[in-house]
């Protein structure tokens, strides 16, 4: 688990392997659950996913809310393969 503060961009990741050899899947969506409950999908198909080499992708999310962030990697056709994951934001003591 990850610890950031309120305001931070992260970089979520995902690595998608097929007999231990980086492969990229047919499809990739990011689901990300902010602390309010609100899940927003991101899926490479729309560009909203990035892809920064052979089965390695990657998207950047602002965590504009304190509390418990969920996310889920899925890839579908040539590898199969979920990952959930999540980090915690906390509010900022001092300044904005």
């Amino acid at each position: 688990m990850a610890v950031y503060d309120k305001g931070d961009l992260v970089c979520l990741t995902a690595t998608f392997t097929l007999a231990s050899v980086l492969t990229d899947p047919t499809t990739v969506t990011l689901k990300v659950k902010d602390p309010s409950g609100n899940v927003d999908t991101y899926t490479l198909a729309l560009s909203q996913v990035n892809n920064s080499s052979t089965g390695v992708y990657f998207k950047n999310i602002s965590l504009d809310e304190a509390g418990y962030w969920y996310y889920q990697w899925a890839g579908t056709g040539a590898v199969e393969s979920v990952e959930e994951d999540y980090l915690v934001v906390r509010t900022r003591q001092v300044g904005t």
